[in-house]
C-alpha cells in the first residue's frame, strides 16, 4: 500500500489542496488510504526530509512557510489566537511578542517546534467566543477581536496569573464592547480592572 504513494504526487497534490499543516487522518482522507499506511508514509518521509514535524500528530511539508497562526489553530484544536500575541498585533501593548499566544477550552499547554513557540491557555466554554475568522498572508486564521483579546487577558491578571502592562493603549477599543465581553467572564474583579485602566488613561503624562 505505502508503495502506491508517490512521494513528489503526493507533495503536489498537498500543495495544490492548499494543506500545508496536517495530520495523519487528515492525510488518510485526503489520499483515501489505511491510517496504518498513512502513518507509515508519514514516518518515512519524516526522515527523507520531505514533511518537518510541527508536534506529536501534526506535520509540515519542508519546502512550505504556513502561517504561525494557521498552525497555532490546527496545532491545538479548538483555539483561537489573543492574548499577547493579539494584542501586540493590535497595537493594544508597544512590546513586540514572539510566542503565538492562543486560548482554548483544553488543557493549557505550550509546544515548541521548529517553527516557534505556541502557548495556550485554558478557558471555560462559555467564555469561549468573540472571535472570528480573519485573513493573515493569504491564509483564514480564527483571531480575537481587539475587546476579546484584552478581555481574555484581563481575566489571567485578575487571575494573578500575569501581571498588568502598564503601557497599554486603548485607541481601537470600543469601551462599551469591551464591558459588555468581560461580563460574560462574572467576575468583578475585571471590571474593577476596566475601570483602573481607564482612570490611568485619563491622568496626564509627564512629558521629560
Amino acid at each position: 500500500m505505502v508503495q502506491k504513494l508517490n512521494r513528489i504526487k503526493v507533495e503536489e497534490k498537498l500543495k495544490s489542496m492548499g494543506i500545508s499543516v496536517f495530520g495523519p487522518r487528515e492525510f488518510r482522507d485526503i489520499f483515501i488510504i489505511s491510517t496504518n499506511t498513512a502513518s507509515t508514509f508519514i514516518t518515512r518521509n519524516l526522515q527523507s526530509g520531505l514533511f518537518v514535524k510541527l508536534r506529536n500528530g501534526f506535520y509540515t511539508l519542508q519546502d512550505s512557510n504556513p502561517s504561525l497562526y494557521l498552525i497555532a489553530n490546527k496545532m491545538y484544536q479548538p483555539s483561537y489566537i489573543s492574548l499577547e500575541k493579539a494584542l501586540s498585533h493590535y497595537g493594544i501593548i508597544p512590546e513586540t511578542v514572539y510566542t503565538i499566544t492562543s486560548v482554548t477550552t483544553k488543557s493549557t499547554r505550550e509546544f515548541t517546534s521548529s517553527k516557534g513557540v505556541f502557548s495556550y491557555q485554558h478557558i471555560k466554554q462559555c467564555v469561549f467566543t468573540g472571535y472570528s475568522p480573519m485573513r493573515f498572508d493569504g491564509t483564514v486564521v480564527l483571531f480575537a477581536s481587539p475587546e476579546k483579546a484584552l478581555a481574555d487577558y484581563l481575566y489571567f491578571v485578575d487571575l494573578k496569573r500575569v501581571s498588568l502592562n502598564d503601557r497599554l493603549s486603548l485607541r481601537v477599543i470600543n469601551k462599551k464592547k469591551l464591558i459588555e465581553t468581560v461580563k460574560i467572564f462574572n467576575r468583578s474583579g475585571m471590571i474593577k480592572l476596566i475601570n483602573h485602566i481607564y482612570a490611568e488613561q485619563r491622568k496626564p503624562r509627564t512629558i521629560y
